[in-house]
């Protein structure tokens, strides 16, 4: 009874440990020793009792993320009518609806619900981010409590319990670990570690970056190999994976420029609408109008005045960049990221896998006969080993060469097969690497293992920091192969294999030293002769007594098309940052490889953690390479450079990466590597998760924004030229030329399909020389502004004069508003034409026929327009009636004329400002 009470009083005694937290999130778990943190968590290695773990449950809560309110359908559907522009379209309809002019209501709604619904499906595609997480937590545990073992629902987890987990397991919770046997684990997706890391369960300082905490197990994370037993420190929202979810639901998703530019525009032009036709409307009734007909006039201007197919077109015209990206290995979640990766100033990145080919390949051996450089990138086994005098080196010129690859082979647990036309590593990268150096050499791997099978093993564990294997030949030879870290190896030697003199450990450790400051991974390979005396290798058979074969450097090499996609982006204007769980030697190496320029004074995690938000500023103005980063100071940057003013572009791959890829402008998970949760936070998905496609997306998506822009300049005079011809007709008095159908008719048939056309336009060859636009800059600046008005202009004359002049030769009402349509809709015919080129003359080769897609609009428009003139339906329902040759003569002519004056325009702007354009 004693002992119970005993036990009850500990566990109730127990400190409120879910709070237990550092300010990166982390449990401080790491700094205590292992019977301080089970004091600390009220347990012991015989976990906490059942009634206390039932207790503890009703206290902190499940083991699972909390579940957080989602927007409904419905909201987001009556979001879409959230729109300046949409809210004039209802007002109109409304009008049209209370004079009962049914037939232009209907219409006008119908443009309404569209649009409205084309948003809303776009936005339908739900962020899936949460439930992705939830998936990542495993769905058991094998727990102990009241000193026995058992299986329980991970959910039933609570601090203080001690779970066992073994390699192939998902980690259930935040450990502390109190017990490890060669534990790796896969922390990948969560902290950036390219490589399985080697736990252990010595206490650390409390500044050891997150990465760095060996000590500790993390919720989600996948172990390798080994076995172990942990202290639960944290469970369901207190866990890293947790405080990402918590991260994620608190970022707020940023706009992207194009929708704070159309934001903006909409809201002027709005504004400007409203105010002109309310100004024409009291025009109007002072000079002796009737109300009710200006109330019509009013109407029909509103409707002129707003581009109702603009949404459209540039939905659509979105939709093909979301498909060229497509062909180019990006795949686009969300519409308007496409036109935001054209504004891209910075671009930060992942290392491993987007810089880097994710393949551990041997690069440098350093030996007792000189330092070799290896050749060739990938698991391919092709490639050459070259010798300081830049000769190829074999293995029958190299006798200790050819002991250290056949070493290499024999301690290892890794294999290499070639699957699907593919060369693949089963087992750990590092060891691979070694095979496929000796598949570069021509060693005969097979017959090595055969003439050396091995007898026993000492596996790498974190604390021996090595891996010993024990060989025997057919002829009752034995040998021990040592390899490890070059701390660990190098003590153990006394000799080079080849040579009786002693071993210059300082020299060896120095060579070493240099290696690792290059980026590389290094391991120190020796072996040594054995008496056989059993097949058993102990602990003791592997302290001394060994000979140094030599140092082989690894790296993962960078992609040769992300070297020279990064030079692009500078030549661009776009920055590119490396932000990494990588350690800053490695960091720093690949980035000087690749080309990203402020790479000397790299910053780590823990100096981050020690800026406040002005000095992080100030670090993000000056430093390209960020190494050993905690998930929360991803975020900080990120958003350190929104504060600058920068368009942040975010690549990332694993869990950590989820709340700065949705905090980003324009955010990029990796299709290959990433999991479900980055996909979901990002707006683009790479298909290839390589740096090269990042940079063919920003100039797809400058190519969308200047085709976006062509748009633009091409609707706007449409509406601009019809405004003027009606409010022209209003103030002098005489007939309307256009009805508000015929506005209709105009701008969501024949403006629409010419429009689109200009979505086609090809990239541009120049597009990647000229540097990122100001976000802040006007969609529309101030010349193409000119030019819209100069259209207009242009566009009401040509429309007034020929309907005047229809009227005036006697034809009737109908035909001389057939007309007046049609001069509109030839006009934009000719119009799209000089819009190919904003700022240099379109009458060229290149310029008239360089995108057929504009001449087979400009043949569907001019079917629409005969049916429209010919077809008795459509003759009925908009009042207008056929033409004679004579009268299309003159419509054609007209619209040659403004196409000539549109190119003499153009002409003097150019001599005049000579404006640098993207445009060719």
């Amino acid at each position: 009874m004693g002992t119970e009470t005993t036990a009850s009083q500990r566990d109730t005694d127990a400190p409120d440990v879910a709070g237990a937290v550092d300010d990166d999130g982390s449990s401080p778990a790491h700094v205590l020793a292992v019977d301080e943190a089970l004091t600390v968590f009220g347990s012991s290695k015989d976990g906490i009792s059942s009634a206390e773990a039932r207790s503890r449950l009703a206290r902190y809560g499940p083991n699972r993320l909390r579940e957080h309110k989602r927007v409904s359908p419905w909201t987001r559907l009556l979001l879409q009518f959230h729109n300046p522009l949409i809210y004039v379209l209802l007002a109109t309809a409304g009008v049209t609806a209370a004079l009962q002019h049914w037939i232009d209501s209907g219409v006008i709604l119908g443009v309404v619900v569209i649009n409205a619904l084309v948003g809303f499906i776009q936005e339908s595609q739900a962020e899936h981010a949460i439930e992705s997480l939830k998936h990542m937590l495993a769905p058991s545990a094998v727990v102990v409590r009241d000193g026995t073992r058992s299986t329980v629902p991970a959910t039933e987890l609570v601090p203080g319990d001690v779970v066992l987990v073994e390699g192939g397991a998902k980690v259930p919770a935040d450990l502390r670990l109190v017990q490890v046997k060669n534990l790796q684990i896969d922390e990948a997706p969560l902290t950036g570690e390219s490589m399985p890391v080697a736990k252990s369960i010595d206490a650390l300082p409390y500044e050891v970056p997150l990465a760095d905490r060996c000590n500790l197990a993390f919720a989600g994370t996948l172990t390798t190999t080994g076995t172990a037993a942990g202290l639960v420190v944290a469970t369901g929202d207190e866990t890293q994976l947790g405080r990402i979810a918590g991260m994620l639901q608190e970022v707020e998703g940023v706009s992207t420029p194009l929708i704070r530019r159309l934001t903006s525009f909409s809201k002027v032009i709005t504004v400007v609408i409203v105010l002109f036709c309310a100004l024409v409307f009291l025009l109007g009734v002072l000079t002796g109008q009737v109300a009710g007909e200006m109330l019509v006039a009013a109407v029909a201007l509103a409707v002129s005045a707003i581009p109702e197919g603009l949404p459209a077109i540039m939905t659509i015209t979105l939709a093909i960049g979301v498909k060229r990206m497509a062909s180019r290995n990006a795949v686009v979640r969300k519409l308007p990221a496409v036109e935001a990766l054209g504004s891209t100033t910075v671009i930060c990145s992942d290392k491993t896998g987007t810089l880097t080919r994710n393949e551990m390949a041997v690069t440098q051996i350093i030996s007792g006969e000189g330092t070799f450089t290896v050749t060739g990138s990938g698991y391919e086994p092709l490639g050459a080993v070259i010798g300081e005098g830049q000769d190829v080196v074999t293995l029958d010129r190299s006798p200790v060469l050819r002991e250290l690859v056949t070493a290499g082979v024999l301690c290892n647990n890794a294999q290499l097969r070639l699957k699907d036309g593919q060369w693949r590593i089963e087992g750990d990268p590092t060891e691979g690497s070694l095979l496929v150096l000796a598949g570069k050499l021509d060693l005969g791997m097979e017959d090595v293992l055969g003439t050396w099978p091995r007898t026993d093993e000492i596996p790498f564990e974190s604390e021996l920091q090595y891996m010993a294997t024990l060989h025997h030949d057919h002829s009752g030879h034995a040998l021990i192969f040592l390899k490890g870290s070059p701390e660990a190896v190098l003590t153990r030697c006394n000799h080079q294999w080849g040579t009786e003199e002693p071993l210059d450990t300082a020299q060896w450790q120095e060579a070493a030293g240099r290696m690792a400051a290059d980026g590389l991974r290094v391991l120190a390979v020796a072996e040594r002769q054995w008496e056989p005396r059993g097949t058993v290798l102990e602990l003791e058979d592997t302290e001394q007594g060994f000979a140094l074969l030599g140092l082989v450097g690894m790296t993962d090499p960078p992609r040769k098309e992300a070297i020279e996609a990064v030079e692009k982006c500078h030549v661009a204007g776009i920055r590119v940052i490396m932000i990494t769980g990588d350690h800053v030697a490695t960091a720093q190496a690949v980035a000087r490889q690749i080309g990203i320029r402020a790479t000397e004074n790299a910053v780590t995690g823990a100096d981050l953690g020690r800026l406040d938000d002005l000095d992080l500023d100030r670090a993000v103005d000056d430093l390209d390479v960020f190494a050993r980063v905690a998930p929360a100071q991803k975020l900080d940057i990120v958003r350190s450079l929104q504060r600058r003013g920068h368009v942040v572009a975010m690549t990332g791959d694993g869990v950590n990466d989820a709340p700065a890829l949705k905090q980003a402008d324009i955010g990029v998970a990796m299709g290959i590597t990433g999991t479900d949760v980055s996909n979901e936070a990002a707006e683009m998905v790479l298909l290839d998760d390589n740096f090269a496609s990042i940079e063919r997306a920003v100039e797809e998506g400058r190519t969308v924004f200047n085709n976006l822009k062509k748009t633009i300049v091409f609707i706007l005079p449409t509406n601009g030229g019809e405004c003027l011809t009606l409010v022209a007709a209003l103030l002098l008095g005489v007939l309307l030329p256009i009805a508000p159908l015929h506005v209709l008719w105009v701008n969501l048939v024949t403006t629409v399909a010419l429009a689109i056309t200009l979505a086609f336009d090809p990239v541009e060859r120049d597009v990647m020389q000229q540097p990122p636009r100001d976000p802040e800059s006007p969609l529309v600046d101030r010349s193409l502004v000119w030019r819209i008005c100069y259209v207009s202009v242009l566009m009401s004359l040509g429309t007034f004069g020929l309907f005047f002049h229809e009227l005036h030769r006697g034809s009737s009402l109908e035909v001389a508003r057939a007309v007046a349509v049609n001069a509109i809709v030839f006009f934009e015919a000719a119009y799209v034409l000089n819009c190919r080129h904003l700022s240099n003359s379109v009458l060229t080769r290149r310029g008239l026929f360089g995108n057929r897609i504009v001449w087979l609009g400009i043949a569907a428009v001019v079917a629409f327009q005969i049916a429209f003139t010919y077809w008795s339906v459509m003759n009925s329902l908009f009042r207008v009636a056929p033409m004679d040759v004579w009268m299309w003569l003159r419509v054609l002519g007209a619209s040659l004329a403004l196409m000539l004056l549109i190119e003499i325009e153009k002409l003097l702007w150019r001599s005049k400002y000579r404006p640098r354009s993207s445009q060719p």
